[in-house]
């Protein structure tokens, strides 16, 4: 056996446990991801930064990272980025003169549209392999194991 073929390998205890799956289907959507999005430079984690600073105009950086279950170094990175692709911008924040607020630039407010638009392509052709109703369940059980880790 080359090793090189999945088939051959025994997964043993691995093929039981939800967070294996979890992780092996989470790398199959960021790669998925990356064909739908590379060529503007959008990776999962900016887009989701992208979508919370649409939707919440005003946020600082903190609450972003809060709402992302980001750590607040790793945000300052993406922001950044965000900023270098001139799609967001920091502004001072209006309650916390030490902390900024992030908005959408104008041509961000531009580019968001045909972004979603990519990311929700790919997830339908995700979704196809779905059966009518299971995409509600799996994201209501995805919801609930989510939840039951905060309240450990």
């Amino acid at each position: 056996m080359s090793g090189e073929d999945n088939n051959d390998i025994d997964f043993g205890v691995l093929d039981e446990l939800i967070g294996y799956r979890l992780r092996k289907t989470q790398l199959v959507f960021f790669n998925r991801f990356g064909d739908a999005c590379a060529d503007v430079g959008i990776s999962p984690g900016l887009f989701g930064v992208l979508v919370i600073v649409k939707r919440n105009p005003g946020l600082t950086q903190t609450a972003v990272a809060m709402a992302l279950g980001n750590d607040r170094s790793a945000m300052v990175a993406a922001v950044d980025k965000l900023e270098q692709m001139n799609l967001v911008e920091r502004r001072p924040s209006k309650s916390d003169r030490r902390s900024y607020a992030l908005y959408l630039t104008e041509e961000g407010q531009t580019r968001y549209q045909s972004i979603e638009e990519r990311v929700l392509e790919y997830e339908r052709e995700l979704q196809s392999v779905l059966k009518p109703g299971e995409q509600e369940l799996l994201l209501d059980m995805l919801m609930r194991l989510t939840e039951s880790g905060i309240q450990s």
